[in-house]
């Protein structure tokens, strides 16, 4: 994901997809990308439960059909929920820093009953089976975490990528740890990078 980075020691801002915006030695913050790697789906009408709660698994159904709700002891299950937030991401409930990817589920209206519709929301899922992206320094995932690394895609913009740079880009700054302000980062930080939630300052030491 991407990100914008501010300054103090550096700036900038990152994305949700695997790029981010860090922050370092200007004084401006530097705003988040959009966030990538989701994906849309539809809830199923006249479902009893929620779509996609907490604890169930989502995956490709029989034949290869569009990714949704399986049984989790099926075959077709890639993926469990963590976490499961009716409205927008944009304005709702950070994921767990462990989440691999999350899935934007459209709303259904259909005009009839609460019962047989949606509100749309977003589900914060775990791959069952490694790899996983969201594991810090991982280089992938919808979050950044302390532990991941980020290289400057351009000024101001930093992505993350794989620590060990197997994702094909070296990387240049890692994350050690995420506070809520710039004053509570260590001296020793090269760049703040903004990866919102409740501790939104990322403090990131420049590698070797």
């Amino acid at each position: 994901m991407r990100r914008h980075l501010l300054s103090a020691a550096l700036l900038a801002s990152a994305t949700l997809s695997g790029m981010f915006t860090l922050s370092g030695c200007q004084e401006q913050p530097v705003q988040n990308a959009a966030a990538s790697g989701s994906r849309t789906l539809q809830a199923r009408q006249g479902r009893p439960a929620q779509f996609l709660a907490r604890g169930t698994c989502a995956g490709h159904g029989r034949g290869g059909a569009a990714f949704g709700e399986v049984d989790c002891a099926g075959d077709e299950a890639t993926a469990s929920v963590l976490a499961r937030y009716n409205g927008p991401q944009a304005s709702g409930p950070r994921c767990p820093d462990d989440t691999d990817f999350v899935l934007h589920i459209a709303a259904v209206d259909t005009g009839t009953s609460e019962r047989e519709s949606s509100p749309e929301g977003y589900a914060c899922m775990r791959n069952l089976r490694p790899p996983h992206p969201g594991d810090p320094g991982m280089g992938g995932g919808p979050l950044t975490v302390a532990g991941d690394c980020v290289y400057t895609e351009r000024e101001g913009v930093v992505k993350e990528t794989a620590c060990d740079g197997s994702t094909g880009h070296a990387p240049e700054y890692r994350v050690e740890e995420t506070v809520p302000t710039r004053d509570d980062c260590p001296e020793q930080t090269d760049l703040y990078v903004d990866v919102g939630g409740r501790a939104p300052v990322g403090c990131a030491r420049r590698l070797s």
